[in-house]
């Protein structure tokens, strides 16, 4: 791939509960740029809009934004790099801020036919008073946090509230989910607003119990399995739903779909939509750099193809 010399502000840490997530990714990010021939700059955000602007000066050519987490992910580190006029990766404001609620954005799929959970927000203190508009099982969950961080699974007969509900820290309401059993599937999608998007594999994620935190990104705290070992239909129908939430949500550059698979249901019953992350992680345990090798795109090739299709979105 033949590049003109850029110069690339890689946004990484920042200050969410997927600090050092981000850090990972935005470190390997930054390397495979340098060996494309980018003039990359790396910078730790700090929550001081003084410290960020200073050091996006002079202003680079691109912003490679590797933040995950409240205020990278949600639109708006987005706005801010809007207002300055920096093209940037990923999507812009809105798309980040609808895929980063993770209510409105079913609510948004629903209309497009796609099946979800049966959800609710629910306030904290009546999920701790069990005030719940749910039968176990269920799943209580940050409406708007990525990297499955403060999940809590609840099944029949368990301790009420559910344990560790009592360190909760991410506001006063949370997504109360019907528990769909079964299979995590994963889909990442490719696509800019000038070009139809493209789904690249389903991967069937493997973890001892539940895939949390430590399951993404602990080094063999899962196991990822491309292409997933799942009937036609139902790989049909996830990526046509990754590319559906994409293209609805309004999102660009990179995206990665997740779902639960029922596989004990007929057809494609038991496929649901569970969320569209519009930062999906770049680390090395990280699912888009893995589907992409699979379609035989480089790790640098990927991150370049980012930085070519960054965009100013309004």
């Amino acid at each position: 791939m033949s590049i003109e010399k850029k110069s690339v502000a890689v946004l990484m840490g920042g200050w969410s509960a997927e600090r050092e997530v981000s850090l990972v990714s935005g470190k390997g990010c930054a390397a495979a740029l340098r060996e494309k021939g980018y003039d990359v700059k790396e910078i730790d955000v700090k929550r001081d809009l003084d410290d960020l602007t200073a050091q996006l000066t002079p202003r680079p050519d691109v912003v490679f934004n590797a933040l995950h987490g409240k205020f990278g992910e949600d639109g708006c580190i987005q706005g801010v790099l809007e207002i300055m006029g920096i093209p940037y990766t990923h999507s812009g404001p809105m798309a980040s801020s609808l895929a980063m609620n993770k209510q409105k954005s079913k609510e948004i799929m629903m209309t497009a036919g796609v099946p979800c959970p049966e959800g609710h927000l629910v306030t904290i203190d009546d999920i701790r008073k069990n005030i719940v508009p749910l039968k176990p099982p269920y799943v209580v969950k940050p409406n708007d946090e990525g990297s499955s961080v403060g999940v809590y699974i609840v099944r029949d007969g368990d301790n009420k509230p559910p344990l560790g509900l009592e360190k909760w820290a991410y506001g006063k309401i949370a997504l109360v989910e019907q528990f769909i059993p079964g299979r995590e599937l994963t889909v990442s999608v490719m696509g800019t607003k000038n070009e139809k998007a493209q789904a690249l594999a389903v991967t069937d994620i493997i973890s001892p119990d539940f895939y949390d935190y430590d399951a993404k990104y602990a080094q063999g705290g899962s196991r990822h399995v491309i292409p997933a070992d799942v009937p036609t239909a139902v790989s049909d129908a996830a990526m046509q739903y990754a590319i559906t939430a994409h293209e609805k949500l309004g999102c660009s550059g990179v995206t990665r779909t997740d779902f639960r698979y029922n596989d004990n249901m007929p057809g494609t019953s038991g496929l649901f939509y569970l969320e569209t992350n519009t930062q999906p992680g770049m680390t090395p345990t990280s699912l888009v750099p893995e589907q992409a090798a699979h379609k035989g795109i480089s790790f640098g090739d990927l991150v370049a193809w980012m930085v070519e299709n960054a965009t100013i979105h309004t």
